[in-house]
């Protein structure tokens, strides 16, 4: 059953607090790595037409080129099932994008690309040619953003605007992330099965804000790792579903 929803209010907040946890410095700028486009799916367990998005996720993940999380939303446990890793925050992010275009679509399996289009998230090739299309529509707006370790602390770095270039500023999330979860679903639509869930956000908060110039976060990164996560990834988007100008993931802690 394909499932969707008409535009609503956010409703929900999406900022979750890491005390203590956040230093930012601004510096030179530098280059970073290629840039990934980045896949959004938003997925529920009581959906049944999710399962072949979830497994083509799965595969979107092993591309060098892309960036992918999945996003599980709690607006269809009233079927039957409540969603073992649906937050609200994640509901409320797909609402968000639905008011930033304008279209009012929220819909299960959706993928969101780049912050910018979405697609039915089980359509393989409409969403390697958005995906496609976006790489082309955003290579001038780019930004530079690295991640690394040093000791305890993990480093963001987003790099500066090009010379010349207006761009509106960006916040920084934080999204940590399971590599995969198997689920067995015991009621609703997809009673009796088990489906496995690839890169599974199951925190997302925003950690900083970028005006153009180059900046750096500190992160204690024991403070992340004692979380429902293998690591994390690391957006720079434009206002609080805009497009995404810059991606970096570590997968493994």
């Amino acid at each position: 059953m394909f499932h969707m929803l008409r535009k609503t209010a956010l409703g929900f907040a999406m900022a979750i607090t890491l005390a203590g946890a956040l230093s930012v410095v601004s510096d030179e700028a530098s280059s970073g790595p290629k840039a990934k486009a980045v896949i959004e799916l938003y997925t529920s367990q009581g959906c049944s037409s999710c399962p072949p998005a979830d497994k083509l996720v799965g595969k979107l993940a092993n591309r060098d080129d892309v960036i992918a999380l999945t996003f599980p939303v709690d607006y269809w446990d009233y079927l039957g099932w409540k969603d073992t890793l649906a937050s609200p925050a994640n509901s409320a992010r797909q609402r968000a994008y639905a008011r930033a275009r304008g279209d009012g679509q929220v819909y299960t399996p959706q993928i969101v690309i780049d912050g910018t289009t979405h697609e039915v998230g089980s359509h393989s090739k409409a969403i390697k040619r958005a995906i496609s299309k976006s790489k082309e529509k955003l290579q001038n707006a780019r930004i530079p953003l690295e991640m690394h370790t040093e000791g305890d602390t993990l480093i963001i770095t987003a790099g500066a605007a090009p010379t010349n270039t207006r761009i509106k500023p960006a916040t920084i999330w934080l999204a940590l992330v399971k590599k995969s979860q198997k689920v067995k679903i015991n009621r609703g639509e997809n009673r009796g099965r088990t489906i496995t869930y690839h890169r599974v956000v199951r925190d997302m908060t925003p950690v900083g804000t970028w005006k153009g110039e180059k900046v750096s976060i500190r992160l204690p990164k024991h403070h992340l790792q004692n979380t429902d996560a293998d690591g994390c990834t690391v957006l720079l988007q434009q206002d609080t579903a805009g497009p995404v100008l810059a991606a970096v993931e570590m997968k493994n802690w």
